[in-house]
């Protein structure tokens, strides 16, 4: 007869049997879906291919940077050719997403993706406030009104020093600084402007990469320029950023008069092109431009423009499951 002891030690024998053969038993389980999921994402594979907009640019590359941590094998390729150059590359189908800081023209633009077969969406991802800046020395000049920007940057302007433009600013020799013509940028600032697009002097430092005319600005006495209010949050601390007057006083960009309406005529949208094709047969893409739509408004925000509001993400959605 087993004693009481012996009675234990058997209890916690097959109490310990069980337990073991529980944990085999889970263990040969099938994986939670949710895991298993997250292990094929992590191996997807592919190429997306963007590029346009300079001032589009800093929100795709920070979502591409997001994305790559969740689809380490899918490779983002985001290239910065201007708005025009981009739309030139996207209408015949050598990118998958398009960055505008404008609309596609019509017919010039999307008559060609039309004989090319190219079908897309255009996604709105905010509104930026096109921003005027001079170098910081310049303590003498805080605001110009669109009459001033116009007499500078009009085409067969003579203004070549700044007390051309008043007669109380000082004799010094003006330095212009801008985005070169294919940027979108470039056209949003000449239409708003000089009243027509592409219309300007031609007799200034052009660059698609703003960090070059950040550079030219910020190097440069008598400088003045201009390009996305993004940009000059990234470099505030290198230039000074001037109030624009359209007739109602001088107003700069901010988080507040960007959205608001107050910055005007400066502001203007921004967008993603994304080709439907490449959308609905390649998984890499359609998961990127989703992703897009998830993470877009708080980085959009992130990087110093302002983001559009939730109903509008929700129609950017319903484009593109139709």
């Amino acid at each position: 007869m087993l004693n009481i002891s012996s009675l234990k030690l058997y209890f916690l024998v097959s109490l310990f049997a069980s337990f073991t053969a529980f944990v085999i038993a889970c263990s040969t389980e099938e994986p939670d879906a949710t895991v298993t999921s997250q292990q094929e994402d992590s191996k997807m594979e592919g190429t997306v291919e963007i590029d346009g907009s300079s001032t589009v640019y800093p929100i795709s590359e920070a979502v591409a940077e997001e994305f790559n941590k969740l689809y380490p094998k899918v490779r983002v390729n985001v290239g910065v050719s201007g708005t025009g150059g981009g739309f030139k590359r996207f209408i015949v189908g050598e990118t998958d997403i398009s960055n505008a800081s404008r609309h596609m023209k019509n017919p010039k633009e999307s008559s060609i993706a039309d004989e090319n077969g190219i079908t897309y969406d255009e996604l709105r991802l905010g509104t930026d406030g096109l921003s005027v800046m001079v170098n910081l020395n310049m303590d003498w000049i805080d605001c110009l009104t669109v009459g001033e920007l116009k007499q500078i940057w009009e085409p067969g302007s003579n203004v070549t020093n700044w007390n051309q433009v008043r007669s109380d600013f000082p004799d010094q020799k003006m330095n212009l600084f801008g985005p070169d013509t294919d940027s979108g940028t470039f056209d949003y600032f000449t239409e708003e402007i000089n009243g027509e697009a592409q219309a300007s002097r031609a007799d200034y430092t052009a660059s698609a990469d703003d960090n070059v005319l950040i550079s030219g600005i910020s190097g440069s006495n008598g400088s003045l320029g201009y390009f996305g209010y993004a940009y000059y949050v990234e470099s505030s601390e290198k230039l000074k950023l001037l109030g624009v007057d359209n007739g109602d006083g001088c107003v700069q960009p901010s988080k507040e008069t960007i959205p608001s309406g107050e910055y005007t005529p400066l502001s203007r949208p921004l967008f993603i092109y994304v080709n439907k094709s490449a959308y609905k047969t390649r998984p890499e893409v359609k998961t990127f431009v989703d992703y897009y739509m998830q993470v877009g408004p708080d980085l959009t925000n992130e990087v110093g423009y302002v983001s559009s509001g939730e109903a509008v993400y929700d129609n950017n959605k319903s484009l593109l499951m139709k």
